[in-house]
């Protein structure tokens, strides 16, 4: 699909350290940082006082552990519900509690969130307390059965709530009505460690530590778990989650990651040494969240609380094992997917503007990302369906720019009541279940749902450039500074380029990848480039002998010898 590349404009950046680089200057004023924002520096972090329910939930699980009752940790099967249920079980341990265990549904079996059923089950495992991470705050029927059994409940959670809130104890979640804490897109693994440090500074009010001789702990040592799940779970990192996310790169860098992290980051074939956010995104969080999507995410979990290097190794080659199967059953749902798009329009312009797809055979773990891929490839919003038994479809949805996802299916619940069964989520993604016999009517409704609120430019793939670089900046030295200004992510995009480039040779390497050499039009710098899954119908084509790349900078590594290297998002032959 052709995409319009759209240059940022050039903003004031005199309120920025004069100590920085000019470019990066500019780079990172058009990403609206201030010049506190330029410290990411723990002591920076925002205040967990401004956190709704976080005191009063420390104090709830502090009496919890002084009166020995058996704490139950409830996750999500997916890496920040993996990430904020290891936090919890680790610092709750470290913090001399004995009586604390986890429980995370089998998304095949129970759904997500705490379900009746799975209350169920932890009333069978005689649990005192919940404490629910990365869910709950949808979870109203949920809550109601373990107050009805006696339980006492804690929700955390990041989500946005629903019209009623459920009835816990206490609600720990940034965007619940009347909460003033700042960062409203901290991940689930985020809300986990504030109120973790939130119980560490109640029980030092209490003297814990000195009546049970233990050392208080130091929660720094979580945080490459906490910037893991940050950035798998792709929220936007504004200035509070960037002080998390690096504070937990500078953990990997220095060797003092845990031994479960180290271990996929090995399988994954990446340097801790020279780790990058993207590394979480891309190589470590799909490698744990397969786990979730095709097996029990305990397999995950169990891997990020291991200390034995060796038994780490042996889950992180599971995981990566079931990311591979993953991938396979990915690949294959993606090339039906297309099949039944292209059959159903030759003219792209007559696709739906709104793309529902479901196939009866489908893998409910992976329909998530196949909505992502479709997406990515039709620049539409998307919602893959896979059947979840007893006559019911689970949807997984991914939006586009200026389209709010959550908002989109409450719209489509309030014009057609009692079509959608359940929904939940976020801006970009969200997940829903139908009937199945009503996909028909839901696929039509949410189409036009769609059409109402987007204008059809919005359908047209943007590329933000920050525009031409000149070729004395086009530098191994530009590439390791903007590797170490991050770390960039959602919200907070990697510098992308663009500009007109003469292709000396082409060439296919692995399946679909082309491999370029590039010279710069004024002829005085030769350049290798690397473009992904290029489409095969284009690439290699010898006619082609100029083009307009949009780009990011990298770093090249091949037998410790460091090279600039273009990494090609888009290329368009001139």
């Amino acid at each position: 699909m052709s995409h319009k590349i759209v240059r940022r404009p050039q903003v004031d950046d005199s309120h920025l350290p004069t100590s920085l680089p000019p470019f990066l200057k500019q780079l990172y004023a058009r990403r609206g940082v201030t010049e506190t924002d330029c410290e990411l520096v723990l002591t920076k972090l925002l205040r967990p006082e401004t956190m709704k329910g976080l005191s009063e939930a420390a104090v709830l699980i502090a009496d919890a552990m002084a009166a020995e009752k058996s704490i139950l940790i409830v996750g999500d099967f997916d890496a920040d519900g993996a990430t904020s249920t290891s936090v919890c079980m680790l610092a709750l341990k470290m913090m001399g509690a004995h009586k604390v265990d986890y429980l995370i549904p089998n998304r095949f079996d129970y759904g997500y969130g705490l379900s009746p059923e799975i209350v169920a089950v932890a009333y069978s495992k005689s649990a005192d307390v919940l404490i629910t991470v990365d869910n709950g705050i949808s979870s109203i029927e949920g809550v109601a059965a373990a107050k009805l059994l006696g339980m006492q409940v804690v929700v955390t959670d990041h989500h946005l709530p629903g019209q009623s809130l459920p009835n816990a104890d206490v609600i720990v979640n940034p965007n619940q009505p009347a909460c003033e804490f700042a960062s409203k897109s901290i991940a689930g693994v985020g809300v986990a460690f504030y109120l973790m440090s939130a119980l560490r500074a109640e029980l030092r009010q209490r003297d814990w530590y000195k009546q049970h001789h233990i050392n208080e702990p130091n929660l720094g040592t979580l945080l490459d778990i906490v910037a893991l799940g940050t950035v798998a779970d792709v929220v936007s990192l504004d200035a509070n989650n960037r002080i998390l996310v690096n504070a937990g790169l500078k953990r990997v860098r220095s060797g003092r990651c845990r031994v479960g992290i180290t271990a996929l980051l090995e399988v994954a074939k990446r340097s801790p040494e020279k780790m990058v956010a993207a590394d979480f995104g891309f190589a470590v969080g799909p490698r744990l969240n397969a786990a979730g999507r095709l097996d029990e995410m305990a397999l995950g979990v169990e891997t990020l609380l291991c200390d034995d290097m060796m038994r780490a190794r042996r889950m992180a080659a599971e995981l990566d094992g079931l990311n591979q199967e993953r991938r396979e059953l990915e690949t294959g749902m993606q090339q039906e997917a297309l099949k039944s798009l292209q059959q159903l329009s030759l003219n792209e312009d007559d696709l739906p503007w709104g793309i529902a797809i479901f196939q009866e055979d489908w893998h409910q773990g992976v329909i998530g990302i196949l909505a992502s891929r479709i997406k990515d490839r039709y620049h539409r919003p998307v919602i893959a369906f896979a059947y979840a038994g007893e006559g019911e479809i689970k949807g997984s949805a991914r939006s586009i720019k200026g389209l709010h996802m959550r908002d989109l299916l409450e719209r489509i619940n309030s014009l057609h009541p009692g079509m959608i069964t359940k929904f939940g989520g976020h801006a970009m993604a969200a997940g829903l279940s139908l009937k199945a016999d009503t996909f028909e009517q839901f696929k039509h409704a949410y189409d036009n749902a769609v059409r109402d609120i987007l204008e059809y430019e919005q359908l047209t793939g943007e590329l933000l450039s920050d525009g031409e670089l000149p070729t004395e900046l086009i530098s191994l030295d530009t590439a390791l500074t903007l590797r170490n200004a991050g770390p960039w992510g959602q919200s907070f995009e990697e510098p992308l380029f663009d500009g007109v480039f003469r292709v000396v040779q082409q060439r296919i390497v692995g399946e679909k990848h082309l491999k370029l050499l590039l010279e710069t039009p004024c002829g005085t710098l030769m350049l290798d480039g690397i473009a992904f899954n290029i489409d095969l119908a284009i690439w290699p084509d010898a006619t082609i002998q100029q083009a307009r790349i949009v780009y990011k900078l990298d770093v090249n590594e091949f037998r410790g010898n460091q090279t600039v290297q273009l990494m090609v998002d888009y290329i368009e032959p001139l």
